[in-house]
């Protein structure tokens, strides 16, 4: 099932141009989106989350077109959405700031509590349901912000550089969760961690300079790094991360090709 179709999605900060008409379909399983700083990663991913309106394209989430507002709400319901920087009440405890996020996504109260619950489990701070977000380390709110973004187990799930100040086995145990959660859900993962794709991701979309650089699958992406191995573009890095670098030359020196 197609959960994300984007046509001619251009957005603009001020005078800059952080997408240029990208077209992009996503269905059911886990997509990392990859992409130098500045790409517009970032962009797209709070487009897809209904929180920046597009200059020019059409966005269609889970059936909705999120140009009116009576499809923006019917996609935030079902929608799970963590930014790089989520903002949240240091007062409130675990269980009380993923209640009041559950209670935003208009969970039934009669659920609700089973929700909340099942999610903070999922990200490991069962023993911290009653410990206020203050108290805990940056590894752990970010775990809280993972279990707020899936407590009403959304059909699209966005997260914004989910694994930074996550220890070592704590991505493992959160890339193994991905996946779980692609089973059954359209998941984006937007990083600048290439294993986390590796590790995690059905597919990969690569921006660069606001245009769709590469699409293609893990597996094809590691088999390009893999054909420059040996070369003087290819050496260092793992087969994915050459890969990666090999499909932005490419796409680099076709644009200057089409400019000139």
């Amino acid at each position: 099932m197609t959960s994300v179709t984007v046509s001619g999605l251009t957005v603009r900060h001020r005078k800059t141009t952080a997408l240029d008409a990208v077209d992009l379909t996503l269905s059911t399983g886990v997509h990392g989106l990859l992409g130098p700083n500045g790409a517009g990663k970032t962009s797209l991913v709070r487009v897809l989350a209904t929180v920046c309106a597009p200059a020019d394209g059409t966005v269609e989430l889970l059936g909705e077109n999120i140009a009116g507002h009576r499809g923006r709400t019917a996609v935030r319901r079902r929608l799970g959405y963590l930014p790089q920087e989520f903002g949240y009440y240091p007062g409130f405890t675990v269980r009380e700031f993923t209640a009041y996020m559950a209670w935003l996504k208009e969970i039934p109260g009669s659920t609700a509590a089973a929700a909340v619950e099942r999610a903070v489990a999922r990200v490991g701070l069962s023993d911290r349901l009653d410990t206020k977000i203050r108290t805990l380390s940056g590894g752990m709110v970010r775990r809280v912000g993972i279990a707020q973004a899936i407590v009403n187990d959304p059909a699209l799930l966005l997260l914004d550089e989910p694994t930074a100040g996550l220890d070592p086995e704590q991505r493992v145990e959160f890339r193994a969760l991905l996946r779980e959660l692609g089973e059954e859900s359209t998941v984006v993962v937007s990083t600048h961690l290439v294993e986390d794709v590796t590790a995690a991701c059905h597919e990969v979309t690569l921006l660069d300079s606001g245009r769709v650089a590469y699409r293609g699958t893990t597996a094809e992406l590691t088999a390009l790094g893999e054909r420059t191995a040996g070369s003087a573009a290819g050496s260092g890095g793992s087969p994915i991360e050459r890969g990666y670098t090999a499909a932005l030359r490419e796409h680099r020196t076709t644009a200057r090709s089409v400019v000139q």
